[in-house]
């Protein structure tokens, strides 16, 4: 068995990329490691080995094919903001995530803007680091997983009612 050095963002964008392909309204639930590669734009020997982290971590299982929807929760809810903790940074134009994603902005109106620095964004707020490099870039041509990235950003960086809803948003969508 391989050694485990722990987690790495990358991870989650991963593992949230197959929940959004699993998803009811989606077609292409099948998929092959060189599909998600191309999808996050990372390379396959990546995508391989974040399975295998995420594999002796207890979030899929030993065929790299199921995501252990039960374990990713709790690990999103408890343990995402203190494994890859975020503070806000310079007002930059960008993505919008957390709470002013549009999956939460009408929930929270009038609250600061958070976004992922994207020289295409639309929208200028203080920078969020993104889970991994690739994500505003992804997330522009996949909604599902742009919900999802965006929710967990919510825990990374939110306040107490912030990250309440979008727990209860991130059940309904993780465990169906």
């Amino acid at each position: 068995m391989k050694q485990h050095n722990g987690m790495r963002p990358l991870d989650i964008v991963v593992l949230l990329k197959i929940i959004a392909l699993q998803q009811p309204d989606r077609q292409e639930t099948e998929w092959r490691k060189k599909d998600l590669a191309e999808w996050l734009q990372i390379s396959p020997s990546e995508v391989s080995e974040s399975l295998n982290r995420s594999e002796i971590a207890g979030l899929v299982d030993a065929t790299h094919r199921s995501v252990l929807r039960r374990s990713l929760l709790e690990f999103l809810q408890f343990g995402l903001r203190y494994v890859f903790p975020q503070r806000h940074g310079a007002l930059i134009a960008g993505m919008p995530t957390a709470h002013s994603a549009p999956v939460l902005s009408k929930a929270f109106i009038g609250a600061e803007v958070y976004v992922w620095p994207d020289a295409h964004g639309p929208v200028r707020g203080q920078a969020i680091e993104p889970l991994y490099g690739t994500v505003p870039k992804v997330c522009r041509h996949d909604e599902t997983l742009y919900e999802l990235l965006a929710l967990a950003d919510v825990l990374r960086v939110g306040r107490t009612r912030e990250i309440a809803l979008a727990q209860t948003m991130l059940k309904d969508r993780i465990l169906l």
